[in-house]
């Protein structure tokens, strides 16, 4: 039996025997007693037989985001370094669309995240967010909405409809997923920008958030920091590290990936309203081993626990809640990217509590995103440089 192949095996025996955890490692905080049972380390699970993975595109450039087209038109890709890209169903990259927005590519800055507009079919219209020049050498998490040429040239009209502010001059934790919500709203998450960690607790800034925003920008009225003196229009979670995940589940629910420090990465269920703990509580440590804040792990019950976490880190990239019909036995399921892992990470999911993990693909490399295609085969996009890939895993 060859090694993968027996690794798999002895994973699959353990998972059923002994319920053990994906072997990933030494915990950062191995004295920490989790809030609940089931809050980490869930067992260990086993796609059988295992997906097929395969390449859809080669040579793409540092891509943070991919994204599905209708009608069989192939996928629309994002590179940090400030371009927007078509990938024809054949693997064919064009060459890079016009009308995309200035950016600031340093670090972990450029052009990120890209949603389709629920009626997309119809209107064409889609968001994207990026690091938006600020200022000298200073830069903000941005998202604007656009439209897409017919012939999948350019992107047109577009309008910005987030910016926050105000902005750093550091070059990372920008958070920058954009999500459309069950009601018309837009979810957009933001980071807190390194050294200013502090403000991911202060709902006037939109450091640390989740911030919802109806498709023209207008901050919506229900929202529930609205009656709050100088909170942020549009705030609804606030208290988070750097969420670079987020997906709607098929009861309307948000959640949302955060990274932590050195473990501590989180899965969090948005409650409106919420305050996430962070740079306060945390599951992790600092990289120099230095407790965050007074060393606290537990959320409760100051703020929301998250429903899952991670020690030592997946270093979370894009989500998605699968609903497709390749691999009905995922249905539900959160499929994760995992940078530091370097694989696709499957939680299976019931209700909110996490029963079981499962990395799929793991050593490809780092993944940035996850999208599901149209016929429910699982889509993701490589972080590796110009040497970046588009993949597949299928039955």
């Amino acid at each position: 039996m060859r090694p993968a192949l027996a690794l798999l095996a002895a994973l699959a025996a353990a998972a059923s025997a002994h319920a053990q955890p994906w072997p990933d490692g030494a915990p950062n905080r191995p004295d920490v007693t989790p809030a609940f049972p089931g809050q980490t380390e869930a067992p260990a699970q086993v796609t059988a037989p295992a997906p097929a993975l395969s390449e859809v595109a080669a040579g793409l450039d540092t891509p943070w985001a991919v994204a599905v087209l209708p009608g069989g038109a192939g996928y629309l890709v994002t590179e940090r370094g400030g371009t927007l890209r078509h990938v024809a169903p054949d693997g064919t990259v064009s060459a890079p669309l016009a009308g995309v927005p200035e950016v600031v590519a340093r670090r972990q800055g450029g052009l990120l995240d890209l949603a389709l507009a629920p009626d997309f079919a119809e209107s064409r219209a889609l968001y994207l967010t990026y690091a938006a020049p600020a200022g000298l050498m200073g830069s903000a998490t941005a998202a604007a909405r656009a439209t897409l040429s017919p012939d999948l040239t350019r992107i047109e009209g577009l309008a910005e409809i987030f910016r926050q502010d105000p902005p750093a001059p550091t070059p990372g934790h920008f958070g920058s997923r954009v999500v459309p919500l069950p009601d018309g709203s837009v979810a957009i998450t933001t980071g807190d920008r390194m050294r200013h960690a502090g403000r991911a607790q202060d709902p006037a800034t939109g450091y640390g958030a989740v911030i919802r925003v109806m498709p023209d920008g207008s901050a919506p009225a229900d929202g529930p920091f609205a009656g709050v003196p100088g909170a942020l229009p549009g705030l609804l979670s606030h208290g988070h590290r750097n969420v670079q995940g987020a997906a709607v589940d098929g009861e309307g629910r948000l959640w949302v990936l955060e990274h932590g420090p050195a473990g501590g990465d989180e899965l969090n269920l948005i409650v409106p309203g919420g305050n996430y703990g962070w740079p306060v509580a945390s599951y992790g440590v600092n990289y120099d081993g230095r407790a965050i804040g007074d060393g606290r792990a537990a959320h409760a019950p100051d703020f929301v626990e998250p429903r899952y976490y991670w020690d030592p880190v997946i270093a979370p990239g894009g989500m998605v809640v699968y609903d497709g019909a390749m691999f009905p036995d995922w249905q539900g399921d959160i499929l994760a990217a995992g940078l530091v892992a370097q694989a696709v990470v499957r939680l299976d999911l019931t209700d909110d509590a996490v029963t079981g993990e499962e990395r799929l693909a793991e050593g490809v490399g780092r993944v940035r995103d996850v999208a599901v295609d149209l016929d429910g085969s699982v889509l993701f996009v490589t972080d590796e440089g110009p040497a970046s890939r588009l993949m597949r895993l299928s039955r």
